[in-house]
């Protein structure tokens, strides 16, 4: 990572574009705050912070957003799966007046069943909270200083990458291969991946909600037909009430579908809770 760093700030030295690293340890347990510290006594300049613990890759990022004093900015993965000579391209456009420059990834070398999971996580995503999200999903992408406010004062389990997508400058693109992991294995498990999918429809989408009261609207009008019928039923054509069981399928199937319901009503209100409490994001231990 400092290897291909160190190429891109003397390309990006010959455009005389100045590159501010700001290194973020979110917690880790491993000797990636030694290293970090090893790196610094070759490049003084380079910030580094290390968080009282692990708080999750986004509140990470806005906690490094807050040293930012450029006129553009980067977030970059340290896995090195984003190729940091992707930073080259991103600049020049920016140089050329694009605000806000994205790096879509058009293949990756990912397992199967990450890839498929990848791509439905995407199509729901077009289908229920912008419709024109690029289908291949960004990580890495390029801002003008312009976004930075916005992004600080962002609800504190936002999505960064599709926060800026919504704020609504056109972003220009870049289309790139998604490297495999050399090394190392993703923190990103399957439950992370489930609370970030939570955190991005419902945070972003109504429809959630609208689907509820849809659903909630067919299941009652369908009750009321049944119900209606039976009564029919039982009443001018002495057809004897049957149906123990579909009783109880109903029963069982219609209660199923309230806690669902208030499941999802209740993801609602615990965004509502966690954002007007006093919690901050982040905690930072220490600044170098």
């Amino acid at each position: 990572l400092f290897e291909e760093l160190d190429l891109v700030e003397k390309d990006l030295g010959k455009k005389q574009i100045c590159l501010e690293l700001i290194f973020i340890d979110d917690g880790s347990g491993d000797k990636s705050l030694d290293i970090l510290l090893e790196f610094k006594k070759t490049r003084p300049k380079t910030i580094i912070i290390k968080l009282t613990r692990n708080f999750g890759a986004v509140k990470a990022v806005k906690a490094g957003l807050k040293f930012v004093t450029g006129n553009a900015f980067s977030v970059l993965s340290a896995d090195l799966q984003d190729p940091p000579s992707l930073i080259l391209e991103m600049v020049d456009r920016w140089l050329s007046g694009s605000k806000f420059v994205i790096c879509v990834r058009r293949t990756r070398d990912d397992p199967l069943v990450k890839k498929s999971l990848a791509k439905l996580y995407y199509k729901i995503l077009r289908l229920i909270v912008i419709k024109n999200y690029p289908d291949g999903g960004f990580d890495l992408s390029l801002m003008d200083k312009t976004f930075l406010p916005h992004l600080l004062n962002s609800s504190k389990s936002v999505f960064l990458p599709l926060l800026a997508y919504w704020i609504g400058y056109e972003p220009d693109t870049i289309y790139y291969h998604r490297r495999a992991r050399k090394s190392g294995k993703s923190k990103w498990t399957l439950s992370k991946n489930l609370a970030t999918f939570l955190d991005v429809m419902l945070g972003f989408s109504v429809t959630p909600i609208r689907m509820i009261s849809g659903i909630g609207l067919i299941v009652a009008s369908a009750s009321f037909v049944y119900g209606a019928t039976v009564v029919i039923n039982s009443f001018f054509f002495e057809i004897p009430v049957k149906g123990f069981v579909t009783l109880v399928a109903l029963i069982t199937f219609l209660l199923g579908l309230i806690i669902v319901m208030l499941g999802i009503i209740g993801e609602y209100l615990w965004r509502i809770f966690n954002e007007i409490d006093k919690k901050p994001d982040s905690l930072i231990e220490k600044i170098w």
